[in-house]
């Protein structure tokens, strides 16, 4: 099975792939082979359209198939881009942080670092699908368990789309239970890593900077569109990954 999701048993030995399926199966070898690296501009509808000799429709069905899937994303203006995360799951359930800690026993409870309104970078304008010069809001908030920091929660917000996301107060309510209540998720997708945090970050979760932590990096979809990049950063030993994360 490769990225693309497309298996030889998807056809049956007598039966030409369709040309939306060669087409995803260009892009996607491009992609394994490493010749397009995240965050590379893929080709147009109208050049695949010509590459291919094919109707736009039948490219945009390919370009659209494989970013549903996660492995493009589309910025509308610019383009579409090969998408940052690479390692995704449908297995893991999006749990609010505090329903998690209540339910082992403990008390939770967050101090809101930062909560504004910020220029866009490249990267994330192509990963919420916004135009260039557009802003979004940032929230930095620190989660606790007891009175210990558990995980660091780093959040991009689609501002047109959660345009009071700045007027929430962050230490009564989480993040994703306001998002959950505005805009309901519908499409997720995860890359998950070790890492060793830097110096700020050890700082904030009480950790040595030898200790490894699990960072998740989430994007998050409504029906309207990109609603956020979450990245959660938890120290190692706190951290479990199975049916759902627990932090």
């Amino acid at each position: 099975m490769s990225i693309s999701g497309l298996s030889t048993t998807e056809l049956s030995k007598n039966e030409k792939p369709a040309k939306y399926t060669l087409i995803k199966q260009h892009i996607c070898q491009n992609i394994e082979s490493g010749k397009w690296p995240q965050h590379f501009k893929v080709p147009s509808e109208n050049e695949l359209t010509q590459q291919f000799d094919v109707s736009r429709m039948t490219a945009r069905r390919a370009l659209q198939e494989l970013t549903e899937q996660g492995i493009l994303v589309r910025a509308q203006g610019s383009g579409t881009f090969v998408a940052t995360f690479k390692s995704q799951s449908s297995l893991l359930e999006i749990r609010n942080i505090s329903d998690e800690i209540h339910e082992r026993g403990h008390r939770h409870h967050a101090k809101q670092l930062m909560l504004k309104s910020i220029a866009v970078t490249e990267e994330i304008t192509i990963l919420l699908n916004l135009k260039n010069n557009e802003h979004v809001f940032l929230s930095q908030i620190l989660h606790f368990e007891d009175d210990k920091p558990i995980q660091l929660e780093q959040r991009y917000v689609n501002a047109a789309l959660v345009p009071e996301y700045l007027l929430q107060d962050f230490t009564t309510t989480t993040p994703h239970e306001y998002l959950s209540a505005v805009a309901p998720l519908t499409e997720a997708t995860h890359e998950i890593e070790a890492i060793l945090a830097d110096n700020e970050v050890c700082q904030l979760l009480d950790i040595d900077n030898s200790e490894p932590c699990l960072q998740v990096k989430r994007r998050t979809w409504s029906s309207k569109g990109v609603v956020s990049l979450a990245i959660l950063t938890a120290p190692g030993n706190k951290y479990r990954l199975g049916s759902h994360l627990v932090f």
